[in-house]
């Protein structure tokens, strides 16, 4: 079977994102052999897509692994997984796929409610995923030391995030960020995000984002396309706009064009196939 190395949220190789992507022919093999793939492919995600008999609530069901535990939503790989099925002719449009957390969709550039910058191979993608809801909660004063930075607020997100989202007070002290992720471990149910608003808007992004999952064998996630449905009500309420651009990542960035429909949140990106091999080692 094939595997394809995708990089996600970006028009260019080399940049956003990476996951893993595998499209089977029939049923999900056992959880065991999906979990050794995914660690020996050793991205923070890797996707396996099965498709699913015509007339039903979705197309393909999907699932997510780290190298380590299987996820819940992942934005990125899901990205990538469209974009594979869209450039290999399997589907042209509207995808539904049946995960986890829910159906999600992913629709083509030409057909989608939004477009991004970029045209890279197979044009924009606009992925549709349940908005996250937002807590409010105090800042851990172990957050706090771990971060070693200056924190104005602290939400949690909803049950299929489960990442602290903690903002910080500029995007200077998002960039220079060196935590310490083994004492992160445990202070959230999957990672943490820290935030700032964009010190130039000019730039192109209203926000800056990084993301840390070290429970999940992630020491940084380049650009996490599930945590963008907790940063898009999160800024929308505060920049007074609901199409935002987010830049996401510290030596390796993507951008994430995101629109808030209320209970759904729109994000579009790009994403280009670097990586195109066989898969030998058979179930």
């Amino acid at each position: 079977m094939r595997l394809r190395i995708v990089d996600a949220f970006t028009d260019r190789p080399f940049r956003g994102n990476p996951a893993g992507v595998v499209l089977l022919d029939g049923e999900f093999p056992p959880d065991a052999w999906l979990r050794q793939v995914a660690a020996e492919v050793n991205l923070s995600e890797t996707a396996f897509a099965r498709p699913l008999p015509p007339g039903g609530d979705a197309d393909w069901a999907l699932r997510w692994f780290t190298p380590t535990a299987e996820v819940d939503m992942c934005g990125h790989a899901t990205l990538a997984t469209a974009h594979v099925i869209a450039t290999s002719g399997l589907a042209t449009g509207l995808i539904r796929f049946s995960a986890r957390c829910g159906i999600l969709t992913a629709e083509t550039a030409g057909t989608a409610a939004g477009t991004a910058a970029g045209t890279a191979e197979g044009g924009a993608i606009t992925m549709d995923f349940p908005t996250s809801s937002l807590t409010p909660v105090e800042a851990d004063p172990a957050v706090r030391i771990a971060l070693g930075a200056e924190i104005r607020s602290v939400h949690d997100t909803s049950e299929h995030i489960g990442d602290l989202l903690v903002e910080l007070a500029d995007e200077r002290a998002v960039r220079e960020l060196t935590p310490d992720l083994a004492a992160l471990r445990g202070h959230a149910r999957r990672g943490v995000i820290v935030t700032a608003a964009a010190e130039d808007p000019s730039r192109g992004y209203d926000f800056v984002s990084r993301g840390f999952f070290p429970a999940f064998g992630i020491d940084e996630d380049p650009v996490t396309g599930s945590a963008h449905t907790a940063l898009a009500p999160f800024w929308a309420a505060r920049l007074g706009r609901t199409s935002l651009v987010g830049l996401q990542g510290g030596a390796r960035t993507g951008r994430v064009a995101v629109r808030l429909a209320g209970d759904r949140t729109l994000l579009t990106g790009n994403a280009v196939t670097v990586i195109d091999g066989e898969l030998l080692a058979r179930p």
